[in-house]
């Protein structure tokens, strides 16, 4: 079977700018969490996934994926960054053939959303989604950038690499990709808009 790209769930950094990211991703959203919600879309797409996540967070991780699809950070090693996280998700799906980054706090990017990004990767190095012409998440990235990604540090994530590659842009009828909830009144807004997505479902 061919490989395919793999979706991997940020939920281990600390750079939540109001609350823990414990505290944080457990926040009710819909008659659910935000962690449950990025997780239960991110399955949805069909993809394989790979949770990059901390001890506290790891029991919750697992009653949406295996064990074997969590990767369980040391305090030292959640504290060092986005791009370390990056970097231990590639490593842990080094056969996959691109890896879409998917923030933990971003509940409501689509399913459809996260596989649009995964097909342009057979064709571009970097491809990310973008509404109405705003730049936002997942961000994806091919296997040819691999040995790149496992060397990430720091908090800057990728973004060097997406400067450095041509980068595909994905438009898509979803604002999701532009809302994180690392703020009570981004909480609101997700919340909001998860309520309005269950009167009109779509993914």
């Amino acid at each position: 079977m061919k490989a395919r790209p793999a979706v991997i769930v940020l939920a281990a950094s600390k750079g939540v700018r109001t609350q823990g990211v414990e505290q944080r991703l457990l926040q009710p959203l819909g008659d659910s969490t935000v962690l449950d919600t990025t997780l239960h879309r991110a399955i949805a797409s069909q993809l394989p996934v790979v949770v990059i996540t901390t001890a506290a967070l790891a029991e919750r991780a697992s009653l949406h994926v295996a064990t074997r699809d969590i990767v369980v950070l040391t305090p030292a090693e959640a504290k060092a960054g986005t791009g370390h996280s990056i970097a231990a998700g590639v490593s842990a799906r080094s056969n996959a053939s691109g890896w879409v980054i998917l923030p933990g706090d971003m509940p409501l990017v689509l399913p459809s959303t996260l596989r649009a990004v995964a097909q342009q990767l057979e064709h571009h190095p970097v491809a990310f989604a973008q509404h109405r012409g705003l730049r936002g998440h997942p961000v994806g990235f091919s296997a040819e950038l691999y040995s790149e990604l496992v060397m990430l540090t720091g908090d800057a994530g990728a973004r060097r690499l997406v400067s450095r590659y041509p980068a595909r842009e994905v438009e898509v009828d979803d604002p999701g990709v532009l809302i994180d909830v690392d703020t009570d009144e981004r909480l609101a807004q997700a919340r909001a808009l998860c309520e309005a997505a269950a009167s009109h479902p779509s993914g």
